[in-house]
């Protein structure tokens, strides 16, 4: 089966189905449908929810642990909050002067955390809006990740300036840790580069480890309590754009410019299975619910002109977690796809892309319904 949801979220069905009333009831865009395709109309359980505020390309995008909310970042300077049962904007986060690069929350939803390229990490009343601690790093904030107690958050910087790239951790609770963090390694003696920089990290194991993915196609792997380096594994052969993590926090998958996607094994960092793909992945989520993984990339943003649409670069994949084929795919995006994410219960997902708009997806029955036959 190939559920390749059209972009417009059009299900046909037959003409001969529709009585004279059912059919002088259409509205003008269904006739249009119905004239020019010979048959079909809306069916608005799989019509995608449109979700429109960002004026710049999408960077992150980040489901709330119960899934009722929807976390979204840009290049823009604000980032915003949505409801996911109907797609309603609920909020905006304004304070930021710079690309926002990156987002999280915390476990309970009461606090939020965003990284920019203004050099600031800035902590969140996630639900007044307002700026509860601001914390400044020599260069942009790349990465930002909290603890599940909520009171520690960790960021990672870009190698920019003369400067190298640093993780840094703060414990919200401690003034003195406000002011500097704590950085997890001496920068004089293990220095992270521009060749090596930090692309994405997340805490995993319930927090016993912080895993980072570096630009040169390295996974890392630090004892959470010390910032201790466990081991490193280059697992791709061009940078690393994300990683996500199973709901069991035993695996995660890496998306990465070589144009596949891997999931790895978080305590050996050992490739488990690969994804292959025509083009460079940047984002690639896990299900919760079947055994199915979610990727969405495309071309580089300055080359985009140079393709259409039709030419399926700029669709979200999905795969069989255990088989590694490619199962269906679900087009909508007119430029790259920069991120995805499952939602929680694994029923619906999200994508954020360069042209500035996400498309939020429920999965109609054809999705539950499909039986893999290797």
């Amino acid at each position: 089966m190939n559920w390749d949801l059209p972009s417009t979220g059009v299900v046909f069905k037959s003409v001969r189905k529709l009585n004279p009333v059912q059919f002088f009831n259409l509205n003008v865009l269904d006739l249009f449908v119905l004239i020019t395709l010979g048959r079909g109309f809306f069916d608005k359980r799989v019509k995608p929810i449109l979700l429109h505020s960002h004026t710049r390309p999408l960077t992150q995008l980040k489901f709330n642990k119960e899934g009722d909310l929807l976390f979204s970042s840009g290049k823009d300077i604000s980032w915003h909050v949505w409801r996911t049962s109907n797609g309603e904007k609920l909020g905006s986060y304004d304070g930021h002067s710079g690309s926002v690069w990156c987002v999280d929350i915390s476990a309970d939803t009461t606090l939020a955390v965003s990284g920019s390229g203004d050099t600031t990490c800035k902590v969140w009343d996630t639900e007044k809006g307002t700026i509860i601690h601001n914390l400044t790093a020599s260069t942009p904030v790349r990465t930002v990740n909290f603890k599940n107690d909520k009171h520690i958050i960790t960021i990672t910087t870009d190698a920019t300036m003369g400067k190298p790239c640093e993780i840094l951790t703060y414990d919200l609770r401690d003034e003195n840790s406000l002011k500097d963090g704590i950085k997890f390694f001496r920068t004089d003696s293990q220095p992270l580069n521009s060749n090596n920089k930090v692309t994405a990290a997340i805490y995993v194991a319930y927090d016993d480890l912080y895993l980072t993915s570096h630009l040169n196609g390295e996974v890392t792997q630090w004892r959470a309590a010390t910032g201790e380096k466990l081991r490193s594994s280059c697992v791709h052969t061009n940078q690393i754009n994300s990683i996500q993590k199973s709901t069991d926090e035993d695996f995660i998958v890496t998306a990465s410019k070589d144009t596949t996607a891997k999931l790895l094994d978080v305590w050996l960092l050992e490739v488990v299975k690969e994804y292959k793909t025509p083009q460079a992945v940047n984002s690639a989520s896990l299900s919760s619910l079947e055994d199915h993984v979610l990727l969405g990339g495309g071309q580089d943003s300055h080359e985009v002109t140079t393709t259409d649409t039709r030419s399926g670069k700029f669709v979200c994949r999905f795969y069989h977690k255990i088989y590694e084929s490619e199962i269906g795919r679900v087009k909508g995006h007119f430029g790259p796809v920069n991120t995805v994410a499952f939602h929680p219960d694994g029923r619906s997902f999200a994508s954020g892309g360069e042209d500035g708009l996400i498309r939020y997806h429920y999965f109609d029955d054809s999705y539950f319904n499909f039986k893999f036959s290797y």
